[in-house]
């Protein structure tokens, strides 16, 4: 069985790419960092079949050019995880850049639906396959500051919704996975680059770890298959909703 993960190189993908690896599922990892993905299909290679696409999400025609590339052994997508995402800047509305609102809407919207676009035929003619949409809890509640990021992942919330109606008819499975703080490179990523900010985010408490959403990744695809985990909202036990975390200072 043959899954593919976007955003592969980091965080969530990371993790669940090295636990599906140890599982026997055959991996197929997406991401925009070349050497990452070397690296790690070397690493995973010993264990299970892997094959690696560097392209980024955003660009609609690499998306289709590197799915029409799969060799024939990876040909089959099973599964598909919508897992690439990101967040830039954390802004009142009126001070945002738009280039910012640009980068969340082009990969947390259009790369998922581009990914599934392009994975989806096949499953249709099968009749079979599952998508696992990585949310957010920004998808299910709106906070300070949050505005356009939440604003993407309210959009991956209902795409997933459409998606699991869209899809009754042909016996796909279709979920998402709405993670609240999980400590990776995310919020790096969020104040671009400055890293002692991006620490204060997970200080006096404990996160998620991306390996305890791989947990629940691995969870979700092994049920047998008339079970499908629809919607799932997971966070640490500090965090009762997005702004509010209980910190030991």
């Amino acid at each position: 069985m043959n899954v593919l993960i976007t955003g592969a190189t980091s965080g969530i993908g990371k993790a669940t790419a090295e636990l599906l690896a140890g599982n026997g599922f055959g991996l197929i990892l997406c991401g925009r960092r070349k050497e990452r993905l070397q690296q790690l299909q070397k690493e995973l290679s010993q264990t299970t079949q892997v094959h690696t696409i560097s392209f980024d999400v955003r660009d609609k025609k690499a998306v289709f050019d590197a799915i029409a590339s799969l060799p024939d052994a990876f040909k089959q997508v099973d599964i598909l995880i919508n897992n690439a995402g990101n967040a830039h800047g954390l802004d009142t509305i009126d001070e945002g850049r738009m280039e910012d609102w640009d980068a969340m809407l082009d990969i947390n919207v259009k790369g998922l639906l581009y990914m599934s676009k392009a994975i989806l035929p096949q499953m249709v003619d099968r009749k079979a396959g599952h998508i696992i949409n990585i949310g957010s809890t920004a998808g299910k509640e709106v906070y300070p500051k949050g505005n356009v990021y939440c604003a993407s992942k309210h959009a991956v919330d209902a795409i997933n919704q459409g998606m699991r109606i869209d899809l009754n008819s042909y016996g796909i499975r279709v979920g998402a996975v709405n993670p609240g703080l999980v400590e990776t490179e995310f919020s790096d990523v969020r104040f671009k680059g400055d890293t002692a900010r991006a620490e204060q985010v997970y200080q006096g408490f404990q996160p998620l770890k991306p390996q305890d959403i791989a947990d629940i990744i691995h969870f979700v695809i092994t049920r047998p298959y008339h079970v499908n985990i629809a919607d799932l909202v997971v966070m640490p036990t500090a965090q009762a909703s997005s702004t509010i975390v209980k910190k030991e200072l």
